[in-house]
């Protein structure tokens, strides 16, 4: 059992998983406000980075890590009820190409804002827990202390939003304010507030994905910290389907594994190819996603 286990193909596929739940939390962020609001968010990388600068930045006047990670959770809700509020309200029935074109010069906005207050240097975080390896008779298990605590954290973060739109009265309410406010407002449904609650969800759970992010990689803090790992969140919530966050999770995980076998069998870069070649295929199979029921949706 100890060769399989530190084998290079189990190397792999926990690289991959480690990989892929971060993708699926960015996927699962970008599902919320879309099933919340309608909206493809293409800031939801640089908002939750804004917000956990605010938070982390308090590291240098000696407060410790985990009230600094409470206090960017914190602050990713109140800049997603700001964004809501002051920048989205007015997009809400406009030609779709009008909330893509705000968000993504918002996105420039906020990278440059942040590199204007904090500078574009690297600014590394405490990792609460080892990144070293188990270990088996010797050789390298492929999982460690941290990367146990980033799947645990995703996987929770999964469950209770999942739980969150399928069983509760409240994600009953996000998904109508979405797709039918006018009859939502008639049924007594605060849709104003639905709709500012989607975008504080969807950008805490953005903070928590760049901060496991900004704390495991070699990277560090940076402006541009989650615009890769947004690329291919964005693929998996394309390919699993923006109304299904059971689908952003799979697709999050299932590419982060097949990249990590790409990037060690083959080239590193082939990677983005290889992701921009599952997001084609997928598409022309499943328009709507591989786990999005076929439906007409007017918009």
């Amino acid at each position: 059992m100890d060769p399989i286990l530190t084998s290079r193909i189990m190397s792999d596929v926990l690289g991959g998983l480690t990989n892929g739940v971060v993708y699926g939390l960015v996927a699962l962020s970008l599902v919320l406000v879309w099933r919340s609001t309608g909206i493809l968010n293409f800031a939801q990388g640089a908002m939750p980075m804004f917000a956990t600068y605010v938070g982390m930045g308090l590291l240098s006047y000696h407060l410790s890590y985990w009230p600094c990670v409470a206090i960017s959770i914190v602050a990713g809700f109140a800049v997603g009820g700001v964004t809501e509020r002051v920048l989205v309200r007015g997009l809400y029935g406009k030609p779709e190409i009008n909330p893509i074109v705000v968000m993504v010069g918002f996105l420039i906005v906020l990278e440059g804002a942040a590199a204007a207050i904090w500078s574009t240097k690297p600014r590394g975080l405490p990792n609460p827990f080892s990144s070293i390896d188990y270990q088996i008779g010797g050789k390298p298990f492929g999982l460690s202390d941290f990367s146990v605590f980033e799947i645990i954290t995703a996987v929770a973060v999964m469950v209770i939003i999942a739980s969150l739109f399928r069983f509760t009265k409240l994600g009953l309410q996000l998904r109508a304010s979405a797709l039918s406010p006018e009859v939502s407002r008639l049924l007594g449904v605060r849709v104003g507030r639905m709709l500012t609650l989607g975008w504080m969800l969807s950008t805490g759970v953005g903070t928590v994905t760049t901060i496991l992010v900004a704390s495991n990689y070699f990277t560090g803090l940076t402006p541009q910290v989650m615009d890769g790992v947004f690329a291919f969140g964005f693929i998996a919530a394309a390919v699993g389907g923006l109304d299904s966050p059971v689908g952003a999770i799979i697709s999050g995980i299932s590419i982060g594994i097949i990249l990590q076998f790409v990037g060690d069998y083959f080239n590193s870069n082939d990677i983005i190819l290889v992701a921009l070649l599952i997001l084609v295929v997928s598409l022309m199979v499943r328009p709507n996603g591989l786990f999005t029921r076929s439906s007409v949706r007017r918009v």
